[in-house]
């Protein structure tokens, strides 16, 4: 779970007007904190089974909102996985 300032924070930088908090591009950058926080927590805790399950489904969310915004605006992607760090 997210803190609501961390995620605030997130919304500003990827939002593409404002009061946008549901565009792919925030999605996928909500989506994408929350993997990096899960990952750090399988450091510790490699027997969480539970959690990797979860984990696997916000990596597949993210790779279908990364081929939604892909097949309709590829500059928009470029510009999300540029910002992301996310390769391909």
């Amino acid at each position: 779970m997210l803190a609501p300032a961390k995620k605030t924070d997130i919304i500003s930088r990827f939002r593409t007007h404002e009061g946008d908090t549901g565009s792919p591009e925030v999605q996928i950058a909500i989506l994408s904190e929350r993997i990096g926080e899960l990952t750090q927590h399988f450091n510790t805790h490699a027997k969480d089974h539970a959690s990797r399950r979860g984990l696997l489904m916000l990596v597949s969310k993210r790779r279908r909102l990364l081929d939604y915004l892909k097949g309709t605006d590829t500059d928009r992607y470029r510009d999300v996985i540029g910002k992301l760090g996310i390769r391909k």
